[in-house]
């Protein structure tokens, strides 16, 4: 069902993954992802059932725009971010149309992704962009993230940014 903003969301298939290679084949996207190569391979390990990284498609008015990919932080033994409180969900976003980059596309899909997971119990949502992508950081911060600190960690540096059901207006 689409959020108020039109967006909706729909489990990645083996289908999608061209469409995806295009995605991180494209500059804005390739600049912060490993290579497509590794990429598509990392998010083709987590199709299907039982897993504890979720890939979906985001699609605004059914057309697809974008990835997202909701995440178990608590699932891997050493993830760096097992700090954080139990049955918080991590979050990975690209717009991957060139077209719609810079429009308000990723902050408001992240907005109506988020406000699904709290509906579900999610109690906090992070997400982690380089600090030196400054248009992810600005698209999450207007999407009610707040940064918590920055972090090196196995995936690179990071700014770990929080945005929490209790303090969400628009949580159920």
């Amino acid at each position: 069902m689409p959020s108020e903003h039109g967006y909706s969301f729909r489990p990645m298939t083996r289908a999608d993954l061209p469409r995806m290679a295009k995605w991180l084949a494209q500059p804005h996207v390739a600049r912060w992802w490993d290579d497509t190569v590794t990429s598509l391979a990392h998010i083709e390990e987590h199709l299907g059932p039982a897993d504890s990284v979720e890939p979906f498609l985001i699609l605004m008015d059914e057309r697809p725009i974008g990835y997202v990919q909701s995440y178990d932080i608590h699932a891997e033994a050493d993830h760096p971010y097992r700090d954080q409180p139990a049955g918080t969900i991590g979050i990975d976003l690209s717009i991957g149309e060139p077209d719609l980059i810079g429009k308000g596309h990723g902050p408001r899909a992240l907005d109506a992704f988020v406000r699904r997971l709290f509906d579900a119990g999610v109690p906090r949502a992070v997400i982690d962009p380089d600090p030196a992508n400054t248009a992810a950081v600005r698209a999450y911060a207007k999407a009610g993230f707040i940064p918590l600190d920055e972090r090196h960690t196995i995936y690179g540096h990071a700014l770990l940014m929080a945005r929490d059901r209790s303090n969400d207006q628009s949580a159920s």
